[in-house]
């Protein structure tokens, strides 16, 4: 099969063996895999990126001196159940998955995670074999773009689920990325507004308002902190009246802000920022060193969360939301391309005002 392929630290475009399933799994032709910034990441930085893996105490590992086929974010299409399996979905049945798949080998399991393992290829290859039991079945009718979306959404999903929103928040997001972009779509479904967007690019700032973002801000002229105080001042409010320090007056809304940048540097700014008592996810994945001032976050009593990911029933009704519109990801798709693409579409995404979210379809 024809691949693309992180080969000797470069991206190349070949043809390798053709996965074959084992116990429990189905082989499935990849119709469509979105470039994620982990696998920009992980094609600048792999070494460094499974050094951390490994002091962070995470069995996720793969040998970079062997080849590796990127692409986790993937919708495909069954055409042969490989043994011991129950066969509940029938050949020609689209499918996404969480992407990872176990194979068995007397009375241990492994669990490869998919697009970046040395011996399950990804989705920026024509085939994959995937673990029958973690398939979920594409809605009728939702576009295969669309159903290639449900990864990079549920990372989004995860977040807003993690912060423990209640009606009165005031949700920022900082960084309109494709994580960010997802964070929104998130908030939206949870009904929490206004929703706040702050990001220096005009591309990304446009996609967060087709998102569901009511304000986005260009950082360089507005900044999104003041922007919260004005949403979240009550008519009334005095901060030096003793009603007010009593806390028996007006009180503000409170506020929970969205870290979607994952660079040094962003986690000093928001706890320089963000008002005292209020919440911050960190959704952005830095893998770099950074450091920040712990007395800003004391100071303020400022609850700090760190995410990652989804749980299969969060993914699982991420495809749902897309399929019943409450997530319409089309604005994000800026580009396709077949596996001898892959390298020049890696170098496409480093600028935010040309795509957004590129997608992989190796039959193209």
């Amino acid at each position: 099969m024809r691949a693309a392929i992180f080969r000797n630290g470069d991206l190349v475009a070949d043809t390798i063996p053709d996965p074959k399933p084992v116990d429990g799994q189905v082989l499935v032709k990849t119709l469509a895999c979105g470039i994620c910034g982990s696998d920009l990441h992980a094609f600048h930085h792999a070494d460094k990126m499974m050094e951390v893996a490994k002091r962070s105490g995470s069995e996720f590992g793969m040998d970079t001196k062997r080849d590796i086929v990127f692409g986790h974010e993937f919708v495909g299409e069954i055409i042969e159940h490989g043994p011991n399996t129950q066969k509940t979905l029938k050949a020609g049945t689209r499918v996404c998955s969480v992407p990872i798949t176990v194979t068995v080998a007397g009375e241990k399991a492994r669990v490869h995670p998919v697009g970046y393992s040395n011996e399950m290829p990804g989705g920026f290859a024509e085939h994959m074999a995937l673990s029958e039991m973690l398939l979920l079945e594409v809605p009728n009718g939702l576009a295969t773009e669309q159903a290639a979306l449900t990864e990079p959404m549920a990372v989004g999903w995860h977040a807003v689920e993690k912060a423990r929103l209640t009606p009165e928040d005031i949700p920022v997001v900082i960084g309109c990325g494709p994580v960010g972009l997802a964070v929104i779509a998130g908030l939206k479904i949870k009904g929490v507004h206004p929703i706040i967007a702050s990001d220096f690019s005009p591309a990304r700032r446009a996609l967060a308002e087709k998102m569901g973002a009511d304000i986005v801000l260009d950082p360089a002229k507005s900044s999104p902190y003041k922007r919260w105080t004005d949403e979240a001042t009550p008519e009334g409010f005095d901060p030096t009246s003793l009603m007010t320090i009593l806390g028996m007056g007006p009180k503000m809304r409170p506020g929970v802000f969205f870290e979607c940048v994952g660079v040094p540097g962003i986690i000093q700014q928001m706890l320089e920022g963000t008002p005292r008592g209020a919440r911050i996810v960190v959704v952005g994945v830095c893998m770099e060193p950074d450091k920040f001032e712990p007395f800003f976050g004391i100071n303020k009593e400022i609850n700090m969360q760190f995410v990652l990911g989804y749980t299969p029933e969060e993914f699982a009704l991420t495809l749902h939301h897309l399929a019943e519109g409450k997530i319409d990801g089309a604005p994000l798709v800026t580009g396709r391309v077949g596996v001898e693409g892959v390298k020049q579409a890696f170098k496409d995404l480093a600028n935010p005002e040309i795509h957004a979210k590129i997608l992989v379809e190796p039959w193209r």
